[in-house]
């Protein structure tokens, strides 16, 4: 059987050869037919045993290494200077029919020399987590890093009670993080972030080679994609949890959904992860952060942006400073289409941050009440108040602005709000089932996941009061 899957090519500094752990019963629980396919899988053989034994790194191809990656990171802005692969292993690349390569990579496969104490393995619950939300993310266009399949390890693993152990398959386009470079840089390696920049070039921004300084362009790459990806995140009402400098990638995919959660009732401040003690990353923090991070990025390189270090400086804060418009034209092109504006007018972000205000005033569900919008329902129960109505009149009078019919501009809406998004209730539910043997409930949301804007009256509603998940924790 022909495998797609060649070595990564690493210096010895940047990864560490280093086997997966042994596991006597491992079993497929969850394969994507489609993206297998995609990377040059064929899906009943991953499903084979001979396939089982490779999501699960029990088998190896020959003369591909599986690699643990170093990397640094501030976390929660402490900076930690090794961190790395500590439950990782990358199989290998692929390229797809496009010509796109994408990393294949297993979570919870075992100890690395980066586990720092840690048994190196996954729960259950976090991979099906993961699986969960990075699909319904791609299935609303979000950056994100892929599932290609979860298995079982028919292992029980301690955390704070006893747990089924499991593996995730990740697919991104590559693993190169923020903290990969503050690793080489806070060892002042220059030579690894030379390899590590005209890796990152050739993976995520091609184009840069023309520049007269391509490291200038990659970097302004990335800041443009940060601003376009956060904004999305921010349009949704999606909470990543944990934007550490170790889980922001170069490709400006979303990576590591630890924490992360949906909004249900909105408020600005809301914060889900049980460690985020202070609201770094509360939703609204998200476009700060970013920000903070990035900064982070141009501190690693400055040697490349010019041999003056006071003229580095200056054009990385220029550069920097472009992100905050960025995010905000990003974002506004985001919302706007939410409330059915195709044309850009001066008042657009006070009419949104309007809404905004009533929404969190009025304690409404932020997916259902776009989605309410999008249908002409109304957003509340009886009478409506007054800051509501007021709402509904300017954003009347913006409407009639556009050249779009009415029905058009529904039919907009309708395409640029979800219905059902991956809530934080639905997906313990998926878990609680799947924990127990059954895993018709996560294959189930799973199906819906894949199809957001169709109407479906059963997964758009919010939880009751017994059902709201008030934290979520890292797991993976």
């Amino acid at each position: 059987m022909h495998l797609p899957l060649r070595r990564a090519n690493f210096p010895a500094s940047m990864a560490v050869e280093v086997n997966p752990a042994s596991f006597a019963a491992p079993r497929l629980v969850a394969l994507n037919d489609a993206l297998a396919e995609t990377l040059g899988f064929a899906p009943e053989w991953l499903r084979s045993p001979e396939g089982v034994a490779l999501l699960s790194g029990q088998t190896r191809i020959e003369g591909v290494p599986a690699l643990a990656q170093a990397y640094a990171g501030h976390q929660f802005g402490q900076f930690v200077p090794q961190l790395g692969d500590g439950r990782a292993h990358l199989l290998g690349v692929v390229t797809d029919a496009r010509g796109d390569v994408h990393d294949v990579q297993l979570k919870g496969s075992g100890p690395t020399p980066f586990s720092r104490r840690g048994d190196g393995l996954a729960a259950l619950g976090p991979v099906l987590r993961e699986y969960l939300v990075s699909e319904a993310m791609a299935a609303l266009n979000v950056p994100t890093t892929r599932a290609l399949a979860a298995v079982t390890t028919g292992e029980t693993i301690w955390r704070d009670k006893p747990q089924p152990g499991a593996i995730l398959t990740r697919v991104a386009a590559s693993h190169l993080r923020v903290g990969t470079f503050q690793y080489f840089a806070a060892r002042e390696d220059r030579e690894a972030l030379a390899f590590l920049c005209d890796l990152a070039i050739d993976r995520h921004a091609p184009s840069a080679r023309e520049a007269e300084n391509p490291v200038k362009a990659l970097y302004e790459t990335v800041v443009a994609r940060q601003a376009r990806l956060i904004a999305h995140w921010m349009s949704l009402g999606f909470v990543h949890g944990v934007m550490n400098t170790d889980n922001m990638t170069l490709s400006g995919e979303t990576i590591d959904y630890g924490p992360c959660a949906f909004l249900d009732t909105y408020r600005h401040d809301k914060v889900f992860s049980s460690i985020d003690r202070n609201g770094r990353y509360a939703y609204s923090n998200q476009p700060r952060l970013a920000g903070w991070n990035l900064a982070r990025l141009a501190e690693t390189l400055l040697p490349f942006f010019d041999t003056n270090e006071d003229h580095a400086l200056a054009w990385a804060q220029e550069a920097l400073g472009r992100f905050q418009s960025l995010y905000e034209e990003a974002w506004l092109d985001r919302m706007r289409p939410k409330l059915g504006l195709a044309t850009k007018g001066d008042q657009d972000k006070t009419l949104i941050e309007a809404l905004l205000e009533v929404m969190e005033t009025e304690a409404l569900d932020w997916t259902l009440s776009f989605r309410r919008l999008a249908r002409n329902e109304n957003l509340v129960a009886g009478p409506a108040p007054a800051t509501l109505e007021r709402w509904m009149a300017d954003w009347q009078a913006r409407r009639a602005l556009e050249p779009a019919s009415l029905e058009a501009q529904h039919d907009l809406m309708q395409r640029n709000n979800p219905a059902v998004i991956a809530r934080n209730h639905r997906v313990a539910e998926a878990i609680a089932a799947a924990e127990t043997g059954d895993f018709s409930v996560f294959e189930a949301l799973l199906q819906r996941l894949r199809q957001p804007y169709d109407n479906d009256a059963a997964y758009e509603l919010p939880p009751m009061p017994e059902q709201i998940v008030h934290a979520t924790f890292c797991g993976t």
